[in-house]
C-alpha cells in the first residue's frame, strides 16, 4: 500500500473488507488493543505498539502493512538508503555486503548509509552509559518493546536505554556527510529507511526520545528484494561497506548483546509473547545479577520481521556467512557520547490501560469490574470479541461492551424466560 509521507499515525491498520470477523487477532495481541464488534474486529489505537503480530496470525490478511514506494520520495534531491542489517540475510549464497549496497545505488539511490554502522556506535554508547544507569539496563533500539513498556510497565520505564536507535542515528550522521560533501540544505537531502517491520514505520512519524525524527521515509524491505535481486546480478560500480561484525549482528535476537563485549551478564529475548513474559518477571524483580536485557519483537529479531521475505531461522544461518570474514567493528566513538545519540525528551509512562476519573471514581469502577467478573464464566473463549473475561468486563465499565454481549450470559437470561414460560 502506498500512502502520502508522514499522514499517518499508526502503520498496522485493518481491511474491513477482508476481515471476517475471526478471533486469531485478539488472543495474540500483546496489549489487548484488537476487539471484534459486529463480526469485524477494530484496532484501539492508544493501545497498539505496531509490533506486527495481527499481520503475522491473520489467516484472511486483513491486517495490513500502510508505507510507501521509492518512487513516493522522487521529490527530494538526493536520496539516501538506509539499510537495515537484516536486508543482508535476504539473499542466497551472499558473501559480502557490498554487492546489496552498490545494488541500492543501481536502483535509484544516490548515496547509502548502512544502519549496521550506526549500530556500533550504538553499541559503543551502550558500553559507555552501563554504569550510569540503574540494572538492567533496556535496550531501546525495537520500538514496538519501547512502546510496550511506555504503555504497560511503568516500573521499568527508567531502565529503558536513553539513546537513538540505530536507524535514527544513521539519518543524523548521513544527512551531515551529505550536506559536507554536495552543499545541499538539509531538507533537499532524503533518507530512506529499508524497513523489516511496521514499529519502525510508525517510529519515523512518532520518534522516541526527538520530537522529531531525520528519517524521511521508508520502503519495505520485500518491495527492495526483487528490484535489488535483479540489480545484483550485474552491479554497475563498487563500493566499501563500513559495518564490522558487531554492526550486522544486531540483524538476529542476542546480536546487540553479543556486540557489548565487556557485559557478560545479559539476557536476549524475541517473539513478542516472550518479551511480555520477561517484562513481566523483571517487574516483578525474578532476575538477579542481570546488567543488560535485549529485547526483540519479532521471532528472531529483524530477521523476522513481517516484511521481510527470508524464513528468519534461514536468514540467521546466511548472516554467519556474511559476518564470517568481516572485522570485529569498524566504527567507535573518539570520546565521550555526543548529544546527537541521546535522547532529548524523557519516556514516559502512558497510562492507556487505567479507568479514567479522580481516586474515587476509580475505585468505584474497578469494584464495579470486580464483581461483573464473578458474573462471567472465566472460560475467556473470545467470542464476547475481548480476548479474556477480564478485558471483557474493563470494556463492560467503560461502556464499549454491554453485559449481554457475553454469550453464557445471554444464554442463562435465555434460559431464565424459557423457565418462566413454562
Amino acid at each position: 500500500m502506498s500512502i502520502t509521507p508522514n499522514k499517518y499515525t499508526h502503520s498496522v491498520t485493518l481491511d474491513r473488507d477482508l476481515c471476517q470477523g475471526c478471533i486469531n487477532c485478539i488472543k495474540r495481541c500483546p496489549t489487548e488493543a484488537i476487539r471484534v464488534r459486529d463480526g469485524k474486529a477494530r484496532i484501539l489505537e492508544e493501545r497498539c505498539i505496531d509490533c506486527g503480530e495481527c499481520i503475522r496470525v491473520c489467516p484472511h490478511h486483513a491486517k495490513k502493512v500502510v508505507y510507501n514506494v521509492l518512487s513516493d520520495y522522487s521529490h527530494f534531491k538526493h536520496l539516501v538508503a538506509l539499510p537495515a542489517p537484516s536486508l543482508y540475510a535476504q539473499f542466497n549464497n551472499l558473501t559480502d555486503t557490498e554487492t546489496v549496497l552498490a545494488g541500492l545505488l543501481d536502483i535509484g539511490f544516490d548515496s547509502f548509509y548502512e544502519v549496521a554502522r550506526a549500530a556500533e556506535l550504538v553499541s559503543d554508547a551502550t558500553r559507555k552509559l552501563m554504569n550510569s544507569m540503574p540494572k538492567p539496563v533496556i535496550s531501546s533500539a525495537c520500538p514496538a518493546v519501547v512502546r510496550l513498556i511506555k504503555k504497560r510497565f511503568p516500573e521499568l520505564v527508567n531502565h529503558v536505554l536513553p539513546l537513538v536507535s540505530p536507524m535514527e542515528l544513521a539519518a543524523r550522521l548521513a544527512k551531515k556527510e551529505v550536506m559536507e560533501k554536495t552543499g545541499l540544505a538539509e531538507e533537499e537531502i532524503g533518507c530512506i529507511f529499508i524497513s523489516p517491520c511496521p514499529a519502525k514505520i510508525t517510529e519515523i512519524n512518532n520518534p522516541t526520545g526527538s520530537g522529531k525524527s531525520c528519517v524521511d521515509g521508508s520502503v519495505a524491505m520485500k518491495d527492495m528484494y526483487p528490484l535489488l535481486l535483479s540489480a545484483m546480478k550485474n552491479p554497475s560500480r563498487t563500493v566499501d561497506a563500513s559495518a564490522g561484525r558487531i554492526g550486522i549482528s544486531w540483524a538476529s535476537g542476542g546480536g546487540e548483546s553479543a556486540g557489548l563485549v565487556t557485559v557478560e551478564n545479559y539476557l536476549a529475548c524475541d517473539g513478542i509473547e516472550n518479551v511480555v513474559r520477561v517484562l513481566n518477571d523483571l517487574e516483578d524483580g525474578k532476575f538477579h545479577n542481570l546488567d543488560f536485557v535485549e529485547l526483540n519483537a519479532c521471532p528472531g529479531g529483524c530477521v523476522g520481521g513481517v516484511l521481510t521475505v527470508e524464513n528468519p531461522f534461514i536468514a540467521k544461518t546466511k548472516l554467519k556467512a556474511i559476518r564470517k570474514y568481516l572485522p570485529v567493528s569498524m566504527n567507535s566513538l573518539e570520546n565521550s557520547i555526543p548529544n546527537h545519540m541521546l535522547w532529548d525528551t524523557e519516556l514516559v509512562y502512558n497510562p492507556v490501560f487505567e479507568l479514567q476519573g479522580n481516586r474515587i471514581e476509580r475505585f468505584q469502577k474497578i469494584s464495579k469490574m470486580e464483581d461483573l467478573l464473578e458474573s462471567l464464566p472465566g472460560l475467556d473463549c473470545g467470542f464476547c470479541g475481548a480476548p479474556t473475561c477480564r478485558c471483557f468486563a474493563d470494556d463492560v465499565i467503560r461502556g464499549y461492551a454491554k453485559k449481554e454481549d457475553c454469550v453464557v450470559i445471554m444464554r442463562r437470561q435465555l434460559d431464565k424466560i424459557k423457565s418462566a414460560l413454562e
